[in-house]
């Protein structure tokens, strides 16, 4: 009976230090994740503030971030920029000539989204792009990235009118817009979201221009 008692006592025990082990250890993973987690939106935000200043014009391109930053746009939601909800935008002007910046969400990428940022200036013309996150497929659609490929460098200058409608368009579909050989989904979706960009900006820009701020540099 005694002998008994003692196992019953032991398993109890060591069900007791199992389960505590299983505690700490789900919370020690917990922690680090969070931890983790939150590293990585802080180094992603950081990242993303240091390409606001790529997309803007020549002549604004080395202002500081904080100036940029301190000129926020809140704009309702809008599907055709990824945006089901309200979002923030950022609007630079310096010398009577002003800049949008627009965060744009490309859907339809090969491996999921792809997060872009916009410039476009007062006169309907894009200042720069800059892929701000995507889980596109290393060494091909990966080649959106300015580290790696000048491709996204080539919507520098175009508008609406340059190229027309149908030239927004990877060439392969008859558009003016080179692709990546084996990839060709990462660079239509990129070219599209860009094209939406100019398309929203055209109609909105009232919104915007109303706001008379000169940002110093």
């Amino acid at each position: 009976m005694s002998e008994r008692r003692d196992l019953i006592r032991a398993t109890v025990r060591a069900a007791l230090g199992l389960g505590m082990f299983a505690m700490v250890t789900v919370g020690v993973v917990a922690a680090t994740r969070a931890l983790t987690e939150e590293r990585i939106a802080d180094n992603r935000l950081a990242g993303r503030h240091r390409l606001l200043g790529e997309v803007l014009p020549s002549h604004l391109r080395d202002m500081p971030i904080r100036s940029i930053l301190d000129n926020t746009l809140q704009l309702p939601a809008n599907d055709a920029l990824g945006h089901p909800d309200t979002f923030q935008a950022w609007r630079v002007t310096h010398d009577e000539r002003g800049t949008v910046i627009l965060p744009v969400i490309a859907g339809n990428g090969y491996n999921g989204d792809i997060e872009l940022l916009v410039g476009i200036t007062d006169a309907g013309t894009v200042s720069g792009v800059r892929v701000t996150r995507h889980q596109e497929t290393p060494g091909l659609g990966d080649k959106i990235e300015r580290r790696k490929s000048d491709w996204i460098k080539s919507f520098n200058g175009r508008s609406l009118g340059d190229p027309d409608d149908d030239g927004w368009e990877v060439a392969s579909n008859g558009g003016e817009f080179d692709a990546f050989t084996g990839a060709t989904i990462t660079p239509r979706a990129v070219v599209q979201a860009v094209h939406r960009s100019l398309v929203y900006a055209e109609n909105h820009r009232d919104r915007w221009q109303e706001t008379k701020q000169d940002t110093p540099q």
